[in-house]
């Protein structure tokens, strides 16, 4: 994987122009602002799923990262204080599973003290129950929980390390009460596989609290044998809730939200449905990438990322840092799914277990 030195800011993108002055807002080429930081903690997971981690790649002898190449807390801590001098607004902790690594609730409480940040954190939903009131009580704002499936055959297919679905529910559960709610659950589908399942899901999580969002299934790093003939679209799923439960469109929380949001007509809550694949939304994106090893990805979809765990270790100053990361966001560009082809689709990017979704 192409791996992009960022000794010098000037080196990384000339073109992008000076640096803005210490705490002046960031937009890239595209005129776009940084106002989200997704940081994953971790590559490794307890599911298999057949979309991010497939066993048959993720295997025993899978060479996982060790932990020394892993950012340490305080080096994820000094990082993120720098984004949110330059306008990050929203934090989210990611993985492969963010609750596998030790002692996380560390990390959340270091970074609930940044001022005026929304901090989340994307699970399974597995360790919940153990978890959850920990985490609230670090700072966690709240959980999102990945549920692809009710039924325990299908739930147990996808996740492919046999889990039972009753465990992410209770997962769910355990968030509700420990106040890191409304949670938000999020079901990958994909056609064919778990299609099925809208339905019911939907039924399921009206009149719960939470909101359940349908994301398409997408063509993230190089491992998931991704189709196009699996995508089922967004404005199929919410036809198909429609139909049975009706629906009316709502506006966006904020500019730039991924989601787009549905309620039921009834009063029975909201869905979301993310549509990355047929209405792309890259004119609107705000989201950096700090992966596990401490590299700066600019896209989701991204084939190379920008070397950060090398400044952070290499005695940079705050001074040095800032000029990186606003070198890394000013010289952005990136636009994936908007020219998504057969060709682009098969291009190897980096594993979503990296970077989070």
């Amino acid at each position: 994987m192409k791996v992009i030195p960022i000794n010098d800011a000037r080196t990384l993108a000339p073109q992008a122009g000076p640096t803005p002055p210490a705490g002046a807002p960031l937009v890239d080429r595209r005129g776009r602002s940084l106002r989200d930081l997704r940081i994953s903690v971790t590559d490794r997971c307890n599911f298999r799923c057949v979309y991010c981690m497939p066993r048959e790649v993720f295997g025993s002898d899978y060479p996982f990262l060790a932990r020394r190449e892993l950012l340490s807390f305080e080096e994820i801590a000094r990082v993120a204080r720098l984004f949110v001098a330059r306008g990050v607004r929203k934090i989210r902790l990611t993985g492969g599973e963010p609750l596998l690594r030790k002692d996380i609730e560390r990390l959340v409480e270091m970074l609930a003290a940044l001022d005026g940040v929304e901090l989340t954190l994307t699970t399974n939903g597995v360790l919940l129950r153990k978890m959850a009131r920990r985490l609230k009580e670090a700072g966690l704002t709240r959980v999102t929980v990945s549920l692809d499936a009710l039924d325990d055959a299908t739930f147990r297919r996808m996740n492919d390390a046999d889990y039972p679905v009753e465990k992410v529910l209770d997962g769910i559960a355990a968030a509700k009460e420990a106040g890191l709610g409304p949670v938000k659950v999020n079901m990958v589908v994909k056609r064919g596989t778990n299609d099925h399942e809208i339905e019911p899901m939907a039924d399921y999580f009206r009149h719960s609290g939470h909101i359940l969002r349908f994301i398409e299934f997408m063509d993230v790093g190089a491992s998931n044998g991704w189709k196009m003939d699996e995508v089922l679209p967004s404005r199929e799923v919410v036809e198909r809730i429609g139909r049975r439960f009706p629906l009316e469109p709502v506006d966006p929380n904020y500019a730039g939200e991924v989601a787009e949001r549905w309620r039921y007509v009834d009063g029975g809550g909201e869905i979301g449905a993310i549509s990355s694949v047929t209405h792309a939304f890259c004119a609107a994106c705000t989201r950096l990438r700090l992966s596990t090893e401490g590299r700066l990805y600019t896209c989701l979809f991204a084939q190379s990322g920008h070397d950060l765990r090398s400044l952070l270790r290499g005695g940079a100053d705050d001074v040095r840092l800032d000029a990186a990361i606003a070198a890394v966001w000013q010289g952005r560009e990136d636009r994936y799914s908007e020219i998504r082809t057969a060709e682009t689709a098969a291009l190897r990017k980096i594993e979503m277990s990296y970077i989070g979704g």
